[in-house]
């Protein structure tokens, strides 16, 4: 076979995989949503997740370069943060 012809094989057979999965997947939500009814309830009474969403951090530090960019301190360093301590500045000039 040739270097297109597998390449093509490949991603049919990644496409039948992901369709195998989704159907696996399918097929488990209709044999839960089945049994949840035999007990009364709907699958979606049984699966209540609740989620809670984080309310967003202010903003603790500036780019004195551009002030929209900012940063709360939390989670990975912004590359201008980074550089502006590399280059010497002190956290607490750049806090807001």
């Amino acid at each position: 076979m040739s270097l297109d012809e597998l390449k093509r094989l490949k991603k049919d057979l990644d496409k039948a995989i992901a369709n195998y999965d989704d159907r696996r997947k399918a097929e488990a939500r209709r044999d839960l949503e089945e049994k949840a009814r035999e007990y009364g309830f709907s699958l979606s009474e049984l699966a209540d997740v609740k989620t809670t969403k984080r309310a967003a951090l202010a903003p603790k530090y500036r780019n004195p370069s551009n002030p929209e960019q900012t940063w709360s301190g939390r989670g990975r360093q912004p590359t201008w943060f980074r550089e502006a301590i590399e280059a010497g500045t002190e956290p607490d000039d750049l806090k807001i």
